[in-house]
């Protein structure tokens, strides 16, 4: 067999392995109140609810990927084009993103009306989950 054929077999094979191990979590800050809804929370990272502040992933990694499927039913392709159309025409910004897991806990565990989604790896006492993803 071709080695860039196995390469690449082997590279989806691992990805889809860690996105089969590793548990997505939505998070709020240790002391909100609110308790958003799966379909509140994809109002909230589509843009269209701001009763909460909506903590985005910088890039497109397996956490990102899992959560904007389960949540939105949506590709990186979709949520681009989803964006772009919004930033386009001024109805819509997207929202503020942060490096990593750490970082994403961090904004959330700093700020009272913040909500995000990690690994659940990575949760502290700072946060509080509101459910995890399938």
């Amino acid at each position: 067999m071709n080695p860039l054929i196995t390469a690449l077999i082997a590279t989806t094979l691992a990805t889809a392995s860690t996105l089969a191990r590793s548990e997505v979590v939505v998070i709020v800050n240790a002391g909100a109140s609110a308790a958003p809804t799966q379909s509140d929370v994809a109002n909230i990272f589509l843009g269209k609810d701001t009763s909460l502040k909506g903590i985005d992933q910088k890039g497109w990694n397996p956490t990102k990927e899992k959560f904007y499927g389960a949540v939105t039913n949506k590709s990186e392709s979709q949520l681009k084009s989803y964006w772009s159309g919004l930033i386009f025409t001024g109805k819509g910004q997207p929202l503020q993103s942060a490096a990593d897991d750490a970082s994403v806990v961090a904004m959330v565990g700093d700020e009272a009306n913040a909500i995000g989604y990690v690994d659940k790896s990575a949760i502290n006492d700072k946060v509080k989950v509101l459910f995890a993803l399938p």
